[in-house]
């Protein structure tokens, strides 16, 4: 067994660690399941997860093993999406060879505790995971087909990705936009901006311009898309309309999003910040740009508040229908762009580990890892 584990402290160090066949890992208690990794998805998103594992917990999910032996806590696993097999059962009503999609480690086996089972997902009740955000904990169980490894591997990379698009586009729809006349993205090329401004240009009727800010060597790639009205470099910001905006800021660099609330200064309506692309952005505070940012009129956003409120109000099966649909929609046009990449093992995903970290990927390319 193997664990690819990171520096809390400095995401860019990792190690791979061979925790061995230990009896404890395979030693079931009642209700426990044993799951072997099959495929996960690793995006920038995956490196949020780390930036701000401390502030919103994302550390405290998968525990590693081989605490260091001075008894500091500077090591931690990040989450993936991705598909298991159950190998193991101690439980009744999940049986072995039965297959699941949802967040694991990055590992090659994790042990789970199924509860409140039905025919479609199950909750890992695992203790330390119980005050954590419950749509991390949510499994959807998929019976022992094999797959599409097409279908999984875009299921893989887009279904978190774009279950926070959806979350935004409901989010702006119900905020009338702040009456504002076109959605401003920043880090138009990352996947959770593409699925927000595919959602936005499918809205019928009257809707806002969709306008993609990103690097200049992304301009073309943006426009390929289909999805945005108009896109920009950010060394081009006197091309962005000077009109009442809502802005959506996926990438985390406060002198880049300072600039733009600069450049629009009243127009700047409201700001959804929402990624960390840019996730080392300690030097861009310190641009003078990053003063114009307007604070009073900005505000994290984080899908798993949006997805339990409209759970509770439209009631589970409602909201898992039409993210549902949105997700089809959505992946069906990544067809048209996504470059899928798989790589086998976790020590060859080290690497690419390292490229994802430092922002050094192309935006079409969709990272699959099967350990």
């Amino acid at each position: 067994m193997a664990e690819f584990q990171t520096h809390k402290n400095d995401i860019t160090k990792t190690r791979l660690v061979d925790v061995g066949n230990r009896a404890e890992d395979f030693t079931l208690g009642a209700g426990e399941v044993l799951a072997k990794i099959e495929r996960f998805s690793f995006t920038a998103n995956n490196v949020t997860y780390g930036a701000v594992g401390e502030q919103i917990g994302y550390w405290q999910f998968f525990p590693p093993h081989l605490p260091d032996e001075n008894g500091a806590d500077e090591w931690g696993i990040v989450p993936v999406w991705g598909f298991a097999e159950i190998v193991a059962s101690n439980n009744p009503d999940i049986q072995i060879g039965e297959r699941s999609y949802g967040y694991f480690p990055l590992a090659d086996f994790v042990k789970m505790l199924p509860v409140r089972v039905t025919d479609e997902r199950f909750v890992d009740g695992t203790p330390h995971r119980t005050a954590l955000p419950a749509v991390y904990n949510s499994y959807d169980r998929l019976g022992a087909d094999s797959g599409n490894a097409t279908d999984d591997n875009l299921r893989a990379l887009l279904n978190p990705l774009y279950g926070t698009s959806f979350c935004l586009v409901d989010a702006l729809q119900t905020e009338a936009f702040h009456n504002a006349e076109q959605v401003v993205i920043l880090s138009a090329s990352s996947k959770t901006a593409i699925g927000l401004a595919f959602g936005l240009s499918q809205i019928a009727g009257d809707r806002p311009a969709i306008i993609g800010l990103t690097s200049p060597s992304n301009v073309g790639f943006v426009e390929k898309t289909g999805s945005y009205d108009m896109a920009i470099g950010y060394d081009d910001l006197a091309a962005l309309p000077n009109k009442p905006s809502v802005l959506v800021d996926m990438s985390g660099n406060r002198a880049v999003i300072g600039a733009v609330h600069g450049a629009l200064g009243d127009n700047m309506r409201w700001c959804h910040n929402v990624g960390l692309t840019h996730w080392d952005d300690s030097e861009s505070k310190k641009d003078p740009a990053a003063a114009q940012f307007i604070e009073q009129r900005s505000a994290m956003f984080f899908a798993p508040d949006h997805i339990a409120r409209r759970a509770k109000e439209w009631g589970p099966l409602d909201f898992n229908q039409k993210v549902a649909g949105f997700l089809a929609d959505g992946m069906a046009h990544a067809g048209g762009w996504m470059l899928v990449h798989e790589t086998k093992g976790l020590a060859q995903f080290e690497p690419i580990y390292a490229r994802v970290v430092k922002g050094d990927m192309r935006a079409e390319e969709g990272i699959i890892v099967t350990p």
